[in-house]
């Protein structure tokens, strides 16, 4: 067998942090489609006119699902032991990076399923609160932007560890 260069248990937490971008960011995605998407069915029954309009809440939650997505590739394609020297350093920023934007896209899911459910039911009734609806849906989103942010930072920083 072939000596191996690095840390042995460095790819795990590496493929953990993959895992748990992916996992957190769908999770997030999973229930703010499902909570904002109750809301939508709700209002659509007494005002099936507005259904589409109000769509958006589930189609931001969606794009959480995204950004976990992102950050996994990244992670993954960042560990190859074989090729490059990969560390218990490389292994945690890599988990760091997963966790990172997998939990702010969990939080960004809760914040978007509530308050798209809330928002599509309260615009039915008083269509003037549109506006305010989607830029509280936005200062969500950001906050799932911000962890994709710093996980694309916290990933680059693997492979900074050793001279090699």
């Amino acid at each position: 067998m072939a000596a191996f260069s690095g840390d042995e248990t460095a790819p795990f937490f590496g493929f953990l942090g993959a895992a748990a971008a992916l996992v957190f960011s769908c999770m997030g995605a999973a229930y703010g489609t499902a909570k904002s998407g109750v809301g939508v069915a709700s209002m659509g029954v007494m005002r099936p006119e507005l259904v589409m309009k109000s769509i958006v809440p589930v189609v931001m939650a969606g794009v959480l699902g995204i950004y976990g997505l992102i950050i996994a590739v990244i992670i993954s394609t960042g560990i190859n032991p074989k090729a490059k020297s990969y560390y218990l350093f490389d292994g945690y920023a890599h988990l760091s990076s997963g966790l990172s934007c997998g939990l702010a896209g969990l939080a960004a899911g809760m914040a978007i399923g509530i308050v798209g459910d809330a928002g599509v039911r309260a615009n039915a009734q008083q269509p003037k609160l549109f506006v305010g609806m989607i830029l509280i849906l936005i200062f969500a989103e950001a906050l799932a932007l911000y962890g994709l942010i710093v996980g694309i930072i916290l990933s680059s920083r693997a492979g900074q560890s050793r001279a090699d």
